[in-house]
């Protein structure tokens, strides 16, 4: 989508107020209401979620039935998680100067991730080019339109459009009425209000469009519709169309240019008020998206090279185990959480922990497991899917090891998800991580019995590699692990 950019002169205009708009209540048993709940009503939900999720887990193991039930489970749990992890994190920055610091520190773990230097290059140039627009003077408003108002009316929004600051309007061709990503471009979201103008009711192009805008850009309606035209009826079918409308402001315009300077004053007066602030609230804002960009990005490299040291760490630990036959199941989870490459991990998500303090939170990690019989469904299961293998010696300390290998997948998948909603957090909170372990080892079941197919074929390499030095019966030395 691309825009046409025209320069409306700045002039003083008198100040009129600017009429509100209501927020939608808030639904009833929404998470945000159960964030309300006294303490106790926390642990007694929480404590009603554990027991529910033992039950789906253990059906769910047990029975080989589908997960996508447990997949729904966990995600319905994982705000309380979310909300309890977060304990502890450094406060959101509230001005340019603390987006940009946080940015630069994202670059600074992207050298140590990323080896392509380009991609560096580009995201250096792109925090650049935004700090450059800290002494940005002038203002920027953009019209939009799947079917935009014809050039003389265009001559009208920008007489009608007054601020105490330069003021720059942005005219979009027609918005597309089809596209394969629904994305604004970067520029309109660097602007500091956006028009849109539609005419009732909304087609579905433009019921997209609208739900595609960036959180947090000020967005102004200029609804167009008949004189005749009630404006309680429009006013109900957009809100029925689209709720978000309810928090926006709407400038009703009966299309005709004489009435077109008149529907925007509220807009030229807001822009009186806020002239003052606006540039640095929209760089903050463009900052913070570009925050919450690198971010994913940098867990997409992290979940990379995670899954190069999962996949390495599952031999070490299933070795460890076949020199060691029939461990208690307790025994099983300690050497899982010592066997895990925890130091790595920490490195991988700049985590400040301390080796005894991963341990300990790896550890809790493993009992849920254990509690949630991954241990047991991980063994029938290897046990099944060998059966066609041919070796009659799949018993005892070999079985045993593939079932640890199995688990070290689940637990380091879920130790990866404590260490991401950690970041920033100097010590771990070992009371909310045993709390959210079963939600953790729900999910991580969930991801990688999807995989599953992946570590049987890991494990058959496996095996074929340690067959030629091991008998029928088990005995011999442990082969070197099989490298990831």
């Amino acid at each position: 989508m691309t825009a046409n950019a025209v320069t409306a002169n700045a002039a003083p205009f008198k100040d009129s107020p600017l009429p509100t708009a209501g927020t939608p209540a808030e639904p009833v048993g929404s998470p945000a209401s159960a964030l309300h709940l006294p303490a106790w009503g926390r642990g007694v939900l929480l404590l009603s979620a554990g027991g529910v999720l033992m039950d789906g887990v253990l059906h769910g193991l047990r029975g080989g039935g589908s997960w996508l039930g447990l997949g729904a489970l966990a995600g319905s749990w994982w705000w309380l998680a979310r909300s309890r992890v977060s304990r502890g994190l450094p406060p959101r920055p509230s001005s340019v100067t603390g987006w940009s610091a946080r940015c630069q520190d994202l670059l600074g773990q992207f050298t140590r991730l990323d080896a392509d230097p380009l991609a560096q290059q580009r995201r250096t140039e792109a925090l650049r080019r935004l700090m450059g627009e800290t002494k940005r003077q002038e203002l920027r408003v953009a019209l939009v339109s799947s079917d935009p108002p014809r050039p003389p009316l265009l001559e009208v929004v920008q007489a009608a459009l007054r601020a105490p600051r330069p003021l720059r309007l942005l005219i979009s061709h027609p918005l597309p009425s089809s596209s394969e990503h629904w994305q604004w471009s970067e520029g309109f979201t660097a602007c500091d209000a956006l028009i849109f103008h539609l005419r009732p009711p909304l087609s579905a192009a433009d019921l997209r469009w609208l739900e595609a805008l960036p959180p947090g850009l000020p967005i102004w309606l200029l609804v167009q519709t008949a004189p005749q035209r009630s404006s309680t009826s429009w006013l109900r079918d957009l809100r029925s169309q689209w709720p978000a409308s309810a928090a926006t402001p709407i400038l009703p315009w009966t299309g005709e240019a004489d009435g077109l300077a008149s529907s925007l004053a509220p807009l030229s007066a807001w822009l009186s008020r806020e002239s003052a602030r606006l540039p640095l609230a929209t760089l903050r804002r463009n900052l913070e998206d570009l925050h919450q960009v690198w971010q994913a990005d940098l867990e997409r490299l992290r979940r990379e090279q995670w899954r190069q040291l999962q996949q390495r760490t599952q031999w070490l630990v299933a070795a460890g185990v076949l020199v060691t036959p029939s461990l208690s199941l307790d025994l099983l989870v300690v050497t899982v959480a010592n066997g895990l490459m925890l130091r790595e991990m920490a490195r991988l998500w700049d985590c400040p922990w301390s080796l005894e303090q991963l341990r300990e939170a790896a550890a809790l990690v493993g009992q849920a497991a254990l509690g949630l019989g991954v241990v047991e469904w991980s063994t029938q299961a290897v046990s099944a899917a060998f059966k066609l293998h041919g070796s009659t010696w799949l018993v005892g300390g070999t079985l045993q090891a593939l079932s640890a290998a199995y688990l070290t997948r689940v637990v380091g998948h879920a130790m990866a998800d404590v260490l991401a909603q950690g970041a920033g957090v100097s010590a771990p909170d070992l009371e909310a991580i045993k709390a959210e372990a079963p939600v953790l080892i729900a999910r991580a079941a969930e991801a990688e019995r999807l995989d599953w197919g992946s570590f049987l074929q890991e494990a058959r390499a496996w095996l074929s590699r340690r067959e030629p030095r091991e008998s029928p019966s088990g005995s011999g030395q442990p082969n070197p692990l099989p490298s990831a």
